[in-house]
């Protein structure tokens, strides 16, 4: 079953997913499924290659915002 999840990415980082999914005839969401696939494999990370492109997306993420601002944030978006 499909669930949505929303991220929170810096602007540039959100054209360059887009970009990049669309040359290659895919979708940003289809993109991050797919790097979680290769995550959670148990092969050994050292085995996998991770194209420059993910490696660009790693610590994009915003880590000081809390969970309360980040619920507050999507409670406003949702209403």
């Amino acid at each position: 079953m499909k669930k949505k999840l929303t991220l929170r990415m810096n602007q540039d980082a959100i054209e360059r997913a887009k970009a990049y999914a669309a040359e290659r005839g895919t979708s940003v969401s289809k993109l991050v499924e797919q790097f979680f696939d290769v995550l959670s494999t148990e092969e050994s990370t050292e085995e996998i290659k991770i194209s420059p492109f993910v490696e660009s997306l790693r610590g994009i993420a915003a880590p000081d915002v809390s969970e309360d601002d980040y619920r507050d944030h999507l409670e406003e978006k949702h209403q």
